[in-house]
């Protein structure tokens, strides 16, 4: 029998080629399915079509961010991220039940095959939907950035001979060498390739099949850490003394990472973050119909509850097993080769374990491309340069935009960011920032203007761009993440607020000081018999 080091190294490899041949096999049944309608609808939207399981399993919001950004911090600063990670139980309750029912309406209404695609029938405005898809474009960048890396960490740990040197080295770090970059490339081709075969419904197949990778992974790493620290209150203690109370009490070990003000402002970041996400906004537009959405509520929200809650436990246990990684990013892949390392077959199960993180990005990964390319074909090419596209133009610009854009993603992780998690932070505020208030006034005020909802953009948009620019020009405070991008906390306060106050005042200003919008475009969006006029 070989080595460990040597099935070890293969056994890891093994379980995420399996995962990624399932994932291409998704794909190539994805396109068959779209390829029954037309390639706009069933490329970008599924058909609309998705059922509560699927709605649910592939809304989540699990990524990079879940599996190593989230980690890595509750590792660095301890207890006080709960607070910070506890709104996600209740994304679901915001994303769905707050506006989901009245989104679905709309996108129907309104023949909405992308967010930009809704906002331009809503409010009958070109501009408008040109300004949402900019807006998505911009934000979304940041955020493969962030993904990119993680897979390819995933991809570098899974390398033969590199499950051993790192498994429990804790000077040891992931170098940005030839097979973190073999690994980005492999990553790249993967998820572009079965996204460019199915489309959305690949996203979603793959991100429904994933999201089962991602519960069983996390519970068989939450039991082997508990039994490893010897139980989660004797991890808790050997957690403090490698650290300070702070890691238990706040606001955090070694600094004040999140004084009250900043971790309540931080809650609400997933509370609307999780609204104006537009990859949950597409899942919603698809939905079957509105029983769909209701039942998907409480299957997500219990799904979340039994992966965030498992992860910070598990994180706790790894600040007592490994005191001083010297890469938090690092804490789960080396926490699921570390603890399966004596076990019978433990390489592969490290390996299903890993799946968690790596299937996590690639869902995230492929529905962002969904988004993006969507936004490039749909709302710039077709709007405005080629309004008679043929089927088979749409398809090759769609082919030709999300391949441009893996491999924008692949060169900027040339030189990844230290800190994930401040990608996923600065563009879930960017998003929320620039869509929440809108989409709020396209659902819920028939008085919202056109002028009014481009206002509401710009002025949520550019509050999270001025705090985050003092931030880069080195107006910062001792709270907050410790990296080279992160915000200005205004009076200690997450950008986030300041940016929907800001929009919210802005969207009201302008609309009441605007001309109304047309009442036949209002009646029609909004009253039922309306509605059912123009549809017949």
């Amino acid at each position: 029998m070989g080595s460990w080091t040597d099935i070890s190294s293969y056994g890891v490899l093994l379980a995420l080629v399996l995962i990624i041949g399932v994932s291409g096999w998704l794909g190539v049944v994805a396109q068959r399915a779209v390829s029954k309608g037309s390639f706009l609808k069933g490329f970008f939207l599924g058909n609309r079509g998705l059922g509560v399981w699927a709605m649910a399993l592939t809304a989540t919001v699990q990524s990079g961010g879940t599996f190593m950004g989230v980690p890595s911090l509750i590792y660095s600063f301890g207890f006080i991220v709960a607070l910070w990670i506890g709104s996600y139980m209740i994304v679901p309750l915001t994303g769905f039940s707050f506006v989901g029912k009245r989104l679905a309406h709309l996108s129907r209404r309104t023949g909405a095959v992308t967010i930009p695609d809704l906002f331009r029938g809503r409010f009958d405005s070109p501009a408008v939907g040109l300004i949402c898809s900019l807006m998505i474009l911009f934000f979304l960048s940041f955020m493969l950035m962030a993904q990119f890396k993680a897979g390819a960490i995933v991809m570098k740990l899974a390398w033969p001979g590199n499950a051993e040197s790192l498994t429990m080295a804790e000077d040891a770090t992931i170098t940005m060498d030839s097979q973190y970059y073999l690994g980005l490339t492999i990553f790249t081709v993967v998820v572009v390739g079965y996204t460019l075969f199915g489309g959305f419904l690949a996203s979603v197949w793959t991100d429904l099949f994933q999201s089962v990778l991602m519960a069983i992974g996390v519970f068989i790493l939450l039991l082997l850490s508990l039994r490893a620290a010897g139980g989660l209150e004797n991890a808790t203690r050997v957690a403090v003394e490698n650290t300070d109370v702070g890691f238990i009490t706040g606001p955090g070990y070694q600094r004040d990472y999140l004084p009250l003000g900043l971790a309540c402002s931080y809650f609400v970041v997933w509370i609307w973050g999780g609204v104006s996400s537009p990859a949950s906004v597409l899942r919603v537009m698809a939905a079957k119909n509105t029983a769909t959405l209701r039942r998907s509520i409480v299957v997500l929200s219990v799904y979340n509850l039994f992966i965030y809650l498992p992860l910070i436990a598990i994180c706790i246990c790894a600040r007592a097993i490994l005191p001083d990684l010297a890469q938090p990013d690092e804490v789960i892949p080396r926490m699921a080769l570390g603890m399966t390392r004596d076990l019978y077959a433990g390489s592969f199960i490290s390996g299903l374990i890993l799946a968690a993180p790596f299937g996590a990005v690639m869902a995230t990964v492929s529905c962002y491309l969904v988004v993006i390319s969507s936004g490039i074909v749909r709302d710039v090419y077709q709007r405005f340069f080629n309004p008679e596209a043929t089927d088979y133009e749409i398809r090759r610009a769609t082919y030709i935009a999300m391949t441009a854009v893996g491999v924008v993603a692949l060169v900027a992780n040339i030189w990844p960011p230290k800190f994930l998690q401040a990608l996923v932070v600065f563009c879930t505020s960017g998003q929320t920032g620039a869509l929440f208030v809108p989409i709020v006034m396209a659902c819920y005020w028939r008085r919202a203007t056109k002028q009014g909802v481009l206002a509401s953009m710009a002025a949520g948009a550019l509050a999270v761009l001025v705090l985050y620019g003092l931030g880069f020009a080195g107006y910062t405070q001792e709270i907050g993440p410790n990296t080279a991008f992160r915000p200005y906390f205004l009076l200690g306060v997450e950008p986030i607020v300041w940016a929907i106050l800001a929009s919210a005042a802005a969207g009201i200003v302008v609309s009441l000081r605007t001309p109304p919008p047309d009442e036949e475009l209002v009646r029609r969006m909004f009253d039922v018999e309306a509605a059912s006029a123009t549809a017949r």
